[in-house]
């Protein structure tokens, strides 16, 4: 499959983590992408360096050169947990010199890269992470969500479908690509997705975990709201009314017609004399009409993929 260059686009939604542990040989790690210009210390790195939270930290610093390679991936993670992206690639990269674990290292490169918002070299590393280990549904997995935020999400879908197929049973992995037939319109495709992955856990979509404060998926307008009408449906056929009426709150934000897609609709249906949708239609007129302000605090969002 041809996948075009990269384009760098905003992101708004946390990203869930999962973690990889598959053994290759160290002699791979070569391929690696040299991403040569993140070895120089930035302006923004110089003037963290210079802040007393820095100088707290380089004090017990180990060894690149004598230290194991897991205490080095160890201070990668704090590195990258405490703000200091740039010094946890060093610290990734002295862990892959010292023998570490290379798709583990090179997943953790690529998702230090995500947060970067440097999705180009995320996609690369991600990519030598599924070449390292092509059972790797992590890799594949972590791979989806470069795509999609690089702007392709026909190439995400294809590297989730691919992720599902080595684990059926992640959640993570069916809202992602849940998202991707969203952004494609395959809506039938995509509620097949957001079932499969409340099966697995029933509380994917109303967590808001942030992780490692990667970001990833954002859906359009329509989409938004296409995805909103979904998750209603979901929440109705589960009997979890409240979250059922915040999900129609968030159509109806987008835009929607509320009151047609739930007569429409032969779950919806049921509760078209709930006071609580009887308010929520009459207030989604008003807000057409600019009267009001938002409907819900705070919208629903897709669970989104999972970089490693």
């Amino acid at each position: 499959m041809h996948r075009a260059p990269f384009q760098s686009i905003a992101s708004q939604l946390p990203l869930l983590l999962l973690a990889c542990a598959t053994c290759v040989h160290p002699a791979s790690a070569q391929k690696l992408p040299s991403d040569k210009e993140s070895a120089a210390m930035s302006i923004t790195r110089a003037r963290i360096h210079e802040s007393d939270q820095w100088q707290e930290i380089q004090r017990h610093l180990p060894d690149p050169k004598t230290a194991s390679p897991k205490v080095l991936e160890q201070q990668a993670d704090v590195l990258r947990a405490r703000r200091f992206p740039e010094d946890a690639l060093d610290y990734y990269r002295y862990a892959l010199a010292r023998g570490g674990d290379p798709v583990t290292l090179t997943n953790k490169l690529g998702l230090t890269q995500m947060e970067m918002k440097n999705y180009l070299l995320a996609r690369l590393y991600f990519q030598q992470a599924t070449k390292l280990n092509k059972k790797s549904s992590e890799a594949w997995n972590n791979l989806g969500a470069a795509e999609f935020v690089g702007g392709y999400p026909l190439n995400a879908g294809s590297d989730y479908k691919r992720a599902i197929k080595l684990n059926k049973h992640s959640a993570v992995y069916h809202a992602n690509l849940a998202s991707a037939y969203f952004q494609t319109k395959n809506f039938g495709s995509a509620r097949k997705e957001l079932a499969a992955a409340m099966k697995i856990d029933p509380a994917i979509f109303s967590r808001r975990e942030t992780g490692s404060g990667v970001e990833a998926h954002i859906l359009s307008t329509e989409d938004r709201a296409r995805f909103a009408l979904e998750m209603a449906k979901l929440y109705a056929q589960n009997a979890q009314e409240d979250q059922m009426v915040h999900s129609l709150a968030t159509a109806a934000e987008a835009g929607m017609d509320v009151a047609r897609e739930v007569r429409r609709d032969a779950v919806l249906s049921k509760y078209t004399a709930d006071p609580r949708l009887v308010l929520l239609i009459h207030n989604a007129e008003e807000l057409r009409k600019g009267n009001l302000g938002p409907l819900n605090q705070a919208s629903d969002t897709l669970a989104p993929p999972a970089p490693i």
